[in-house]
């Protein structure tokens, strides 16, 4: 058997569902082949099935037809932009950012420097997410010892009063 490729892109696997459904194999048969050589996460079941149905009938294309709605505008130039931002700016809002940057919106530029680049506001300046488990327990017990001062017995208040 030959060696599998990492990531094929989808258009390479229906191009071989197309052949092998020309060779005549059943849609299992054609997932078994597809989950032997790249894996079991390849391609559900179900998704065969049904490029089997489309092949069947009569369409050739492979590749994905266009759909309405609006493409992303989240590119690897953008993150490094917003990224160049962010550190040339660190106190900088978002607000700000999108003066800087006009023809992205609000939301994506914070979506991307907190979902995609890793950023979080901390004392109003963008910093990198590098919290460890470890620091927040620290953190979490320091806390725990100035919030809860526990004066040695009570005052006597309750060895006075046993009754209650």
């Amino acid at each position: 058997m030959c060696a599998s490729k990492e990531n094929p892109a989808k258009c390479e696997m229906r191009g071989v569902i197309r052949f092998l459904w020309a060779k005549k194999l059943s849609a299992a048969d054609i997932h078994r082949e597809l989950c032997a050589v790249h894996g079991p996460n390849i391609m559900s079941e179900g998704v065969v099935r049904q490029w089997v149905r489309f092949f069947k009938d009569r369409r050739t294309n492979i590749h994905d037809e266009s759909r309405s709605g609006r493409p992303s505008v989240v590119s690897t130039d953008l993150m490094k932009e917003i990224d160049e931002k962010i550190r040339l700016l660190s106190n900088c809002t978002i607000t700000q950012l999108s003066e800087h940057l006009p023809n992205i919106s609000r939301t994506v530029l914070y979506e991307t420097a907190t979902g995609k680049l890793g950023y979080w506001k901390f004392c109003a300046r963008w910093v990198p997410k590098m919290l460890t488990e470890i620091h927040k327990n620290q953190s979490n017990g320091r806390c725990l010892k100035i919030s809860f001062p526990v004066p040695h017995g009570w005052g006597g208040l309750f060895e006075q009063n046993s009754d209650w």
